[in-house]
């Protein structure tokens, strides 16, 4: 957290130093020159660098002294959009890798590649640049300025501490007008109404062309999409949360030679095998991860690590339900909705703070005003945060289904998983709260929304050329299982209940036989 703040405050610094230390040591190598043999000038008015279709013109103006290399750059010609690119075949797949231009290259690195080059000589093209950021040459190590959206995340708390500053004063310098000066205000609002609704309404206009021109359409789906946040961006948020999941789990990640761990594997790489066609599958690098953890739960980050729990997999029945399941997951991914829903959270902060805003500037006392913002939060978590997390959620049921299908897995064996979770649950006597209440569908209304796509689902076997389902339908012998288990629960509760009221009953004729007992006793002895 701190070299974020140190990367901001000393990004300046550190260029004013740097080209002061260039400028010294140019002097010092001037002064040798005509003292010293030994030091050479070289310039270099172009430098051409064919190694993986890499070019570089007018590059560099060097000037160097034996076992001291200093190095000053001039940049004449535009930045390459890309040095090399790299394959991934762990699953089978193509995984380019574009590394970018980051203005970092150690001096050790520089002073191999100089360090054969004859004296008074041209500098001879590099053979085979390494994989690593070559905007610019520095002697001194970098601070690295904190991200956008880093800055954005830590910021938010104080946004919103900005905004009920801002609200209560203005709040408290009404209040401290006196009588006169407020109906002068009100009267100068009345003379200048329509300025002010041109001003509201040029920032609505401004608003409208923003999100309009934000929006972006899904190759996978073509469902037009906000998205605020870059691909860099956000997949750096996405290395720090997978950096922090990692250390949450690293006790209880199993091995790569566990059965359970090869089982998924197996299931991952025969769904991205039969799906590389999908936009967004291939470009990905995955990475599974199973967790021994009781919890029924799955998920994957925008970069490709797939987190899954053995308390999922004890909780499916066959491989077709945990395809299915995972390509749910995959679909999250390749649709990119982690970056779409930080999009809209980004957006609707911002119209809540202008909300806020208002809030605390017309509310009479502070209570009413904190009572003003926790309703303001619920609405915007019930009416717009909760129900695009459940709109997404079945939009990841649509598309995981077609992966499984093309991945020739039993499809109708996806709506049964939620049939049994939610069977699962009252047994378990777990309430059923309503769906607008939660971030994911119910169990019921998924089963039922996934029965309603299996038809198409299994067209698209049928197009794949899969082979044609064996068997009796899995929703067909669910239900009758859960028919069966039912009636002899219910044989089981009614002998319970007799067993039960017969004991009472033996029970209640001893108490009513103890004393009649010890009446005949008594008699007979005396």
């Amino acid at each position: 957290k701190m070299s974020f703040i140190c990367g901001l405050q000393s990004a300046t610094r550190n260029c004013v130093f740097f080209r002061i230390h260039l400028l010294t040591n140019w002097r010092r190598c001037n002064t040798l020159t005509v003292t010293s043999p030994d030091c050479h000038q070289v310039q270099i008015s172009q430098i051409v660098n064919k190694c993986q279709g890499l070019e570089v013109n007018q590059c560099d103006r060097l000037t160097f002294l034996p076992e001291n290399f200093y190095f000053c750059r001039t940049f004449n010609n535009k930045r390459p959009k890309c040095l090399l690119s790299t394959r991934c075949k762990e699953f089978g797949m193509v995984t380019p890798n574009c590394t970018a231009w980051n203005g970092s290259f150690s001096r050790q690195l520089l002073i191999k590649e100089v360090a054969g080059v004859p004296a008074l000589s041209l500098l001879h093209p590099l053979n085979c640049l390494p994989k690593r950021d070559t905007r610019s040459f520095h002697t001194s190590s970098r601070f690295q300025a904190a991200p956008v959206p880093l800055l954005l995340i830590i910021l938010k708390p104080v946004q919103k501490l900005f905004a009920i500053i801002v609200g209560r004063g203005i709040r408290k310098w009404w209040q401290a007008l006196p009588p006169n000066k407020k109906e002068l205000f009100k009267e100068s609002l009345r003379k200048n109404k329509w300025k002010l609704l041109l001003c509201f309404s040029s920032f609505g206009l401004l608003f409208v062309v923003f999100y309009f021109t934000h929006l972006e359409v899904s190759p996978v789906t073509g469902r037009s999409k906000l998205l605020l946040l870059g691909k860099e961006h956000f997949r750096l948020l996405s290395e720090l949360e997978y950096e922090a999941w990692m250390e949450e789990f690293k006790n209880d990640m199993l091995t790569e030679k566990d059965a359970r761990y090869l089982m998924v594997k197996e299931v991952v790489n025969h769904l991205i095998e039969c799906n590389k066609d999908i936009p967004g599958v291939s470009e990905i690098n995955w990475i599974i991860h199973v967790v021994n953890s009781p919890d029924v739960n799955a998920f994957v980050l925008p970069n490709g690590q797939v987190f899954i729990f053995t308390g999922l997999l004890n909780s499916v029945t066959d491989s077709h339900q945990l395809s299915f399941l995972l390509g749910h997951e995959i679909a999250h991914a390749i649709l990119g909705h982690a970056a779409e829903k930080a999009s809209l959270v980004h957006l609707l902060d911002f119209l809540g703070l202008i909300f806020l805003t208002m809030i605390w500037a017309i509310c009479p006392r502070d209570s009413l005003a904190l009572l003003g913002q926790w309703i303001q939060s619920k609405l915007q978590e019930y009416m717009f945060d909760r129900p695009y997390s459940r709109t997404l959620e079945a939009e990841a049921d649509k598309i995981g289904l077609q992966l499984a299908a093309k991945a020739c897995v039993d499809v109708r064996a996806s709506s049964v998983f939620w049939q049994q979770m939610e069977f699962a649950d009252s047994l378990q006597g777990y309430p059923k709260l309503p769906e607008w209440l939660s971030t994911h569908p119910s169990h019921g209304n998924r089963a039922e929304r996934l029965d309603r796509l299996i038809p198409q689902a299994l067209k698209i076997r049928e197009i794949c050329n899969c082979p044609p389902l064996s068997g009796p339908d899995p929703r067909l012998l669910f239900k009758l299982s859960m028919k069966h288990f039912l009636e002899e629960s219910e044989k089981e509760n009614l002998k319970i209940t007799a067993e039960k009221q017969k004991m009472d009953t033996l029970t209640i004729q001893q108490q009513k036989q103890i004393p009649l007992t010890y009446i005949v006793e008594k008699r007979t002895g005396s």
